[in-house]
């Protein structure tokens, strides 16, 4: 994927990347909003959730390009309505990997998620990404629904998944992102280079 600004106008929402000065307000808003934490690991944000989220790195056999935190803005309101990261050329080139995506519980229902997704998508595009990759658990159902109406497949599942105070199941769901090319030799194609996420037999 190519070096582009993670920004974005997606109808009356916007997105910008954010860095440590962030930090304060996405564990604002983190706080505001602990319905995912309480969904995945039964338990709140952490105090210090949003630092640690920053800190955070992958894994050392997961490779990658750069990882970036964004924020989710709606025109008029200056606090952040959503909140997620991602990991450019995870793996293979062209992959990018969202790890978070969180929109404020109040405006759950009124179309922001599929807003702030779709300009995120758009962007990915631009920064020349193939494929969409994220893990979603196993029992989140709004998450679960959420991302099958966006066009995600799964490919495989994880046991074993620790969030909070519970180990969960996840789903590895991936989306093609080119327009016009076959779906199914897309998926192949990303299996070719992503061996972990190839179905155990």
């Amino acid at each position: 994927m190519r070096d582009t600004p993670l920004q974005f106008k997606s109808g009356s929402l916007s997105c910008r990347e954010l860095d440590a000065a962030d930090i304060p307000a996405v564990q604002a808003f983190l706080d505001a909003n602990p319905e995912y934490f309480w969904t995945v690991g039964d338990e709140a944000p952490r105090p210090d959730e949003a630092q640690q989220e920053f800190d955070e790195l992958p894994p050392p056999e997961l490779s990658y390009r750069c990882l970036r935190h964004f924020g989710i803005y709606a025109e008029g309101e200056a606090a952040m309505v959503g909140y997620g990261s991602l990991l450019e050329d995870m793996v293979a080139e062209g992959v990018c990997h969202l790890g978070l995506f969180i929109i404020a519980t109040a405006r759950h229902g009124q179309g922001d998620a599929a807003l702030a997704y779709q300009g995120l998508e758009d962007w990915a595009l631009r920064a020349g990404a193939r494929w969409m990759r994220l893990g979603v658990v196993v029992g989140n159902q709004r998450g679960e629904r959420f991302w099958e109406r966006q066009g995600f497949v799964e490919l495989r599942r994880r046991e074993g998944v620790p969030a909070g105070r519970r180990i969960n199941s996840l789903r590895v769901l991936l989306k093609p992102l080119a327009a016009g090319q076959d779906r199914d030799s897309e998926i192949q194609d990303y299996l070719a280079g992503v061996a972990r996420d190839r179905p155990e037999p």
